[in-house]
């Protein structure tokens, strides 16, 4: 496994335990905190392979993508595609145990995985399509925790596209070139010099709603610390990648998953202490 593809569990893991442990008021059950962890692992993993297979003509000509096992040879397509109905299956068997609404909503996420790493092929906005993947974990915790999607998921799940928005367009911005070359469209490239400014200011909407979302639903001093703290990791973050420097933005992407665990634990000790 690539090193960058923890991060990915991380990155999709924290959302997915935002849902589930508001949903929970702090303390889901045991049950759906295993299947929701596991399922997080699964479809991450599912995810990557049928990126792979969607990017297997385009990563021979991206030095950080040459060696994936499709790019390589090591794994021809009717593999990694059997891999991935597997993982999908795996996935199913996980949310069966929960409920019917969850079994539904389940059909729709696995359309998104198997399709968002196909969007760069005709969208500048494919790290849009990439949120909705990663966001929709959060209503479905939702679902399986309480039985419904109340307001508080449908904000959460908003939230964090453009999270995924702030930091895939980053992950965008270190392949750029080599994405340029190879005809990848992505956000980076349709943003161009205008890239850090707007990232600046979607990094602004994600603390504006984060602060929102606090006030509406977890006015607790422990969110809002959470909440700042996030702010300052952004702003570094802003800071990295000033120069457009290939290495730095990759680097900027890396860190994301200590904001996602800053908010998760802002979260979880504003429902606990309020409880």
């Amino acid at each position: 496994m690539r090193f960058d593809r923890p991060i990915g569990i991380a990155l999709l893991l924290w959302p997915t335990w935002w849902g589930l442990f508001m949903a929970g008021d702090g303390r889901p059950g045991l049950a759906n905190l295993v299947i929701f962890t596991l399922g997080v692992v699964v479809m991450r993993a599912a995810g990557c392979v049928i990126n792979d297979f969607a990017d297997r003509d385009l990563d021979p000509h991206v030095a950080r993508t040459e060696s994936r096992p499709l790019a390589s040879g090591e794994l021809r397509p009717p593999q990694a595609l059997m891999l991935f109905f597997v993982l999908l299956a795996v996935a199913f068997a996980l949310v069966l145990l929960t409920n019917p609404l969850t079994v539904m909503m389940a059909f729709f996420g696995a359309l998104l995985a198997g399709t968002y790493p196909f969007f760069k092929r005709f969208t500048h906005l494919p790290q849009v399509a990439l949120g909705t993947a990663f966001a929709w974990a959060i209503p479905m915790a939702f679902a399986a925790e309480t039985g419904n999607v109340p307001e508080p998921a449908w904000w959460l799940f908003a939230l964090n596209i453009v999270w995924v928005l702030i930091y895939d367009t980053e992950y965008a911005m270190a392949d750029r070139e080599d994405d340029l070359k190879v005809g990848v469209r992505s956000t980076a490239i349709l943003f161009g010099r205008l890239d850090v400014p707007i990232i600046a200011a979607l990094m602004g909407l994600l603390v504006a709603g984060l602060i929102v979302f606090g006030l509406r639903f977890v006015p607790h001093p422990a969110w809002f610390t959470g909440v700042a703290i996030a702010f300052g990791l952004l702003q570094h973050q802003l800071w990295r990648i000033r120069n457009r420097e290939p290495t730095a933005c990759f680097k900027a992407f890396l860190s994301n998953h200590w904001v996602g665990f800053t908010l998760f634990a802002g979260l979880q000790a504003s429902l606990l202490m309020r409880g």
